[in-house]
């Protein structure tokens, strides 16, 4: 269960930060119409994804995806951007993978 839930926060990433990444390619760089359309689509299935994750919970998993989110925006921005991360990014980061882990791993009834 775990593996998927991580799987899927990890898909819906890619799908938030790539499409939002796309518009923004087509509105501040000049990039043509259908990369801001290709991120409008991509947004769009940001939010299907997040509809298979198996906690009962909207509010605890959008909280849990908003860390992952963190995470993966940090290394897209050092992949993708190539800015590298300092310390603190890694750090604010790993105190967001903590926060998460106590969301979804909590024992709870």
């Amino acid at each position: 269960m775990i593996l998927y839930a991580i799987i899927l926060f990890i898909l819906a990433g890619l799908a938030e930060i790539g499409g939002g990444y796309l518009i923004w390619l087509w509105l501040r760089e000049g990039k043509p119409l259908y990369w801001g359309i290709s991120g409008g689509i991509a947004l769009a299935l940001y939010g299907v994804i997040a509809t298979f994750q198996t906690f009962p919970s909207f509010g605890r998993v959008y909280a849990a995806y908003g860390g992952i989110f963190i995470v993966l925006s940090v290394l897209w921005g050092w992949g993708i951007d190539k800015k590298t991360p300092d310390m603190y990014d890694w750090i604010g980061a790993g105190i967001c993978l903590i926060g998460v882990s106590v969301m979804l791993l909590a024992p709870r009834q």
